[in-house]
């Protein structure tokens, strides 16, 4: 039996419960605000009904707050369809700074309701590595998940992608508290994810980083 495959497997689907989870409820939210709004336009049809007459500007208000809210709907669907289509090919070349900003897409709303703030930041040129793209994302949100459970509410957690000589990197900034890491970081799950991608995760106490180490191409 092939374990670290299933538990790869296991952590794999974990990872996509949460995020489908937290994305559906993002949806939900948008859909609600657009049911409210509809109501409130049932309500003055009634009153035009009725003979009162409507300001046309609260009309063109509610108008413009269900405007709103589709095309918020209409992006969280575009972020479920992106995340979906990432398991489609198991090696593929990435843009290692769109894949941070798409992680820290999905993990917007995880992070405000933690009172965390989160930065990605990328340079001019892209940082291209061949990898798995699920197997990275999982990763870089454990790590995520990592440094916004030890920064805390209020503070913000930068993320930068850069190219190395061998590869590139990802560096968690502002990560406070790293001289009491615990050992059970990383943990079993981040440690496959990194065997599989040929990665490395190290800890700069000093600069306040986690520091992800990744390989140009991966095995």
């Amino acid at each position: 039996m092939n374990w670290k495959g299933d538990i790869i497997g296991e952590i794999g689907l974990q990872f996509y419960g949460k995020t489908a989870a937290s994305l559906s409820h993002e949806m939900k939210n948008a859909l609600a605000i657009m049911n409210e709004n509809a109501g409130l336009l049932e309500d003055f049809a009634a009153m035009a009904e009725g003979g009162v007459p409507i300001d046309p500007g609260r009309l063109k208000s509610l108008a413009g707050k269900i405007i709103k809210q589709v095309r918020r709907a209409d992006g969280i669907v575009g972020t479920m369809n992106r995340f979906a289509h990432s398991v489609d090919e198991s090696v593929a070349d990435v843009d290692l700074g769109e894949i941070v900003e798409f992680v820290v897409a999905l993990w917007r709303r995880l992070a405000s309701m933690q009172g965390v703030t989160l930065e990605p930041r990328r340079g001019d040129s892209p940082v291209t590595i061949t990898t798995n793209p699920f197997f990275l994302q999982n990763l870089i949100s454990l790590c995520l998940d990592f440094a916004m459970a030890k920064v805390g509410a209020g503070k913000t957690v930068s993320l930068v992608a850069e190219e190395t000589e061998n590869g590139a990197e990802v560096r968690f900034m502002g990560v406070g508290g790293l001289a009491e890491v615990p050992d059970t970081f990383p943990a079993n799950r981040e440690k496959i994810l990194l065997e599989a991608l040929g990665a490395q995760l190290a800890v700069d106490t000093e600069a306040g980083e986690l520091v992800l180490t990744l390989s140009r191409d991966v095995d």
